[in-house]
């Protein structure tokens, strides 16, 4: 991207709406700041203008016009002040724009560098130049701001330079009536709910766009799960002190050696310090006498009486552990978005580290809906035995989530509202069903109603295409799972990895991949995910067709695998293995 800087301007009184902070009005689950700010993440520096939001982030600078509500004028030539570095061109945008994104201004800053005009502005769809989303040469914007004897209360035309160009762009719309906030929220809304992404888009935007739980300070062996939200780092060497890194004999000098019948034990006395010619039995782990020069393994050593030789023809080995030689204190154990494993609390605990800041572990609801489910009792007429809910808990643990409860919602129009408003005891509420477009599948209304932000609204995959993935305003992830049994624990497996690492901070896993072959018998138009088993020669078999009613096509399988479309056979293909 060509180095700019932004000034988003974010202090409009919106007078035609009450007065209402026009810039944090929510649209498709993120404030018009929001967009503006998005939009322009790649500059060099960005200077919002406008009053004080604590809730930004600290790259964004601050600044407010003097006096406040003066004009977008006064509010540009506030933020250019404001702004340190001296990049060549300055993007300025309005915060009342829900649709701006990235692309919109590169394709003004592309503009601006191909042409010798001062400034580029977007152009809506009825051909109005919009002032306030465009690209301007810095000498330009300071030489017009300069010409006026004040900035206070002067029209955007007051600045224009003589040479502009405009950009006619789609999606270049404000909103400054209630009206247009509500057709605006309704065409967002229809355009997300129609789009399918595939597994790599989705899982992109879950890591770019869910938010990061808040770090605390807790003690490693508690929080399986979490990652490390700081860097561990070494309170002690490793080893402690110099240790025998064999059974044997600590000696000092060359040989033969008169062997004392004193004896060094792991976690015992140390022994006394060798004089040269001097040797002592000493056990692993044991801490060396001063004045040792090796350790003789126990295979390399002969004995006559008290005098201790080597054997012919064995290598010389030093066989000790010096102090620091693993870890120095202060040396890095690992790094910020380590995950919490047993290695880690291991390697942590060696060198007197017992406690670290984490992310984690994501808290889980599980909400089961659907009027006809019943987990418990002898079935009614029309019910259907509950056969994912018991499961979910144990492969939720196997992708690192810890379950608090599971809870099961009645099939009416407002049934989700209470679950997510009522969200302090989990950072993850996983519902199974509900996400069609069916007359009881409720979950993408609610959504709406709860003005949750839209991460994946559908999934290009066979089966689990009615998955959404969302963030409410509370913090919590919905993952919205189809009803289907396979489908669900298909896109569980798929996709909760992702989550997990984005709200913990932690890198993505790797991804498994190897060979399919048989992918020309299974694959579709679209991405599709089926039952895998090893074969017998590396990579895996899938299986061609699978009843997605129930799991019993995971018995004796190894996992899954995501056949992409026009697959042949030996593709190399993701497998997901099954938590044991």
């Amino acid at each position: 991207m060509t180095a700019a800087d932004a000034i988003v301007l974010a202090g409009g009184r919106a007078s035609r709406m009450g007065g209402v902070d026009k810039p944090a009005i929510v649209i498709g689950g993120r404030s018009m700041l929001e967009a503006a700010l998005d939009s322009v993440r790649d500059c060099d520096e960005v200077v919002v203008v406008g009053p004080h939001r604590r809730e930004l982030d600290a790259r964004f600078g601050q600044v407010r016009e003097v006096p406040a509500g003066s004009g977008p004028v006064a509010a540009i030539g506030t933020g250019l002040v404001a702004l340190d570095s001296a990049a060549a061109w300055i993007v300025v945008l309005a915060a009342d724009m829900p649709f701006l994104t990235g692309d919109t201004v590169q394709q003004l800053l592309r503009r601006a560098t191909e042409s010798t005009a001062d400034a580029v502005f977007a152009m809506d769809d009825s051909g109005r130049p919009q002032y306030l989303v465009g690209v301007w040469r810095r000498s330009a914007l300071v030489a017009a701001l300069a010409g006026l004897d004040s900035l206070v209360n002067q029209p955007m035309k007051a600045i224009v330079p003589a040479e502009t160009v405009l950009v006619e762009l789609a999606d270049i719309a404000d909103c400054d009536t209630e009206e247009e906030v509500r057709r605006a929220r309704e065409s967002l809304a229809a355009g997300r709910a129609s789009a399918r992404l595939d597994l790599t888009e989705a899982r992109d935007n879950i890591g770019t766009g869910l938010t990061p739980l808040v770090a605390y300070e807790a003690a490693l062996g508690e929080v399986p799960g979490a990652a490390l939200a700081a860097p561990i780092t070494a309170a002690s060497p490793l080893p402690r002190f110099d240790v025998s890194a064999m059974d044997g004999y600590a000696v000092c000098g060359d040989g033969p050696w008169q062997l004392r019948r004193d004896v060094g034990f792991a976690g015992g006395a140390r022994p006394a310090g060798l004089l040269p010619g001097e040797a002592v039995r000493i056990a692993t782990g044991a801490h060396v006498p001063d004045g040792t020069t090796s350790v003789l393994r126990d295979e390399f050593a002969a004995i006559t009486a008290d005098e201790l030789t080597r054997l012919p023809d064995t290598p010389i080995r030093g066989d000790v552990r010096n102090s620091g030689e693993d870890r120095k204190i202060g040396d890095l154990v690992a790094p910020a978005g380590t995950p919490v494993t047993a290695a880690l609390r291991s390697a942590a605990a060696s060198v007197e580290v017992t406690t670290g800041l984490v992310r984690g572990p994501v808290r889980a609801r599980i909400v089961m809906t659907g009027d006809e489910i019943r987990s418990t009792g002898p079935l009614q007429s029309g019910q259907t035995r509950d056969s994912i809910g018991p499961v979910l808990p144990d492969l939720l643990a196997g992708c690192g989530v810890r379950v608090v409860d599971r809870v099961h919602l009645r099939d009416t129009a407002h049934g989700f509202d209470d679950t997510l408003t009522d969200t302090a005891d989990f950072d993850l509420l996983v519902v199974v069903g509900a996400t069609g477009g069916g007359a009881a599948d409720q979950l993408r209304t609610a959504l709406a109603r709860a003005q949750a932000r839209i991460l994946v609204p559908r999934l290009a995959l066979r089966p689990g295409g009615s998955t959404v993935v969302a963030e409410l305003p509370t913090g919590p992830t919905v993952l919205g799972l189809p009803g289907n049994p396979f489908a669900a624990i298909a896109v569980l497996l798929a996709l909760t990895p992702a989550i997990v690492a984005a709200r913990t901070g932690s890198p993505l896993p790797r991804r498994v991949l190897g060979p399919l072959h048989n992918a020309a018998e299974i694959t579709a138009p679209v991405h599709r995910i089926t039952p895998a088993r090893f074969a017998p020669t590396g990579g895996w078999l899938g299986d061609a067709t699978v009843r997605t009613a129930h799991l019993a096509g995971l018995i004796d399988r190894d996992g899954l695998v995501i056949v992409p479309p026009n697959a042949t056979d030996g593709s190399i293909v993701e497998f997901l293995p099954l938590p044991a």
